[in-house]
Parts: structure tokens; sequence; C-alpha cells
């Protein structure tokens, strides 16, 4: 989406309203804010609460990889075009956890948008700048 940052901006809340207001497990992203959005790129936060968490009472790992989907596909779609695309290939690396309480910040941009593929990348990091998890994530975007 070329373009202003609001507009970037309202897309952005249009997606996680939708999220918020639909099934399973994208009705846990109704709680994220959106922080900042730019052409290719997306920030959110989200205070961990207990939906979100493992027993160990901390950021639940497949959770932390719903996020990065979720929140590199919405970078994705502030892109020229706006296509979601398809997961091709995700990869995590888990560095720290997040406890139930603690607000994070989940930011993800666009690397390369090429004719069919998209590559992207995804932070999420606490209060503190302390990096949580590094994702990557291959979508196919062409036709």
């Amino acid at each position: 989406m070329a373009g202003s940052g609001s507009r970037v901006k309202t897309l952005l809340h249009q997606v996680l309203k939708g999220l918020g207001e639909g099934e399973g497990l994208d009705r846990a992203l109704g709680v994220c804010k959106v922080v900042a959005g730019g052409p290719g790129s997306c920030t959110l936060s989200l205070v961990v609460d207990k939906p979100h968490t493992n027993r160990g009472e901390t950021l639940h790992g497949g959770f932390s990889a719903h996020l990065v989907d979720t929140v590199t596909t919405m970078a994705l779609m502030t892109n020229e075009g706006g296509l979601p695309g398809v997961s091709v290939d995700m990869s995590l690396s888990y560095l720290k956890a997040a406890k139930i309480g603690e607000e994070i910040f989940i930011e993800a941009r666009t690397l390369k948008k090429g004719r069919t593929l998209a590559f992207l990348e995804c932070e999420i990091k606490n209060k503190n700048g302390d990096l949580l998890v590094k994702g990557s994530h291959t979508k196919f975007i062409g036709s």
C-alpha cells in the first residue's frame, strides 16, 4: 500500500479488528495495539496474558509463531498491492521468555518483495529492548 502513514495505520487497525472478532487463535490477537506502521512495516504491542502462555506462564512458543506469521503478513499487506500471500517457510529462534503481565513489541518488516515471493522478518522484544524471538517468513505472492 503506497501512501501516507495514516492510511497504513488505518489498514492495520482494520486488520486487527477483524482478527479480534474472528474465531480460534486469531481472537487472542484482539488485545494487540498498533504502535507503528509504514509501507512494508508493522509494529504491534501486546501485554502477555493467560491465553498467550504455556504451563510455565510464559509466552507460548506456538503463540509466538502465530504472532510472527500474522504481523509479518500485516507488514506485507502495507506494500503496494496489499495482498497477504501464502506461507512457504517460517523459522523462529527463541532467545528469552516473556511472563504474564509483560508488555512485548512485535516488529515486522518486508525485506524484499519480488514477483512471486516476499521475504519478511520479525523481532519480538520486551520494553527494555531485549530480543525474545527472532523470526523469518517467506510467502508466495505470485499468481
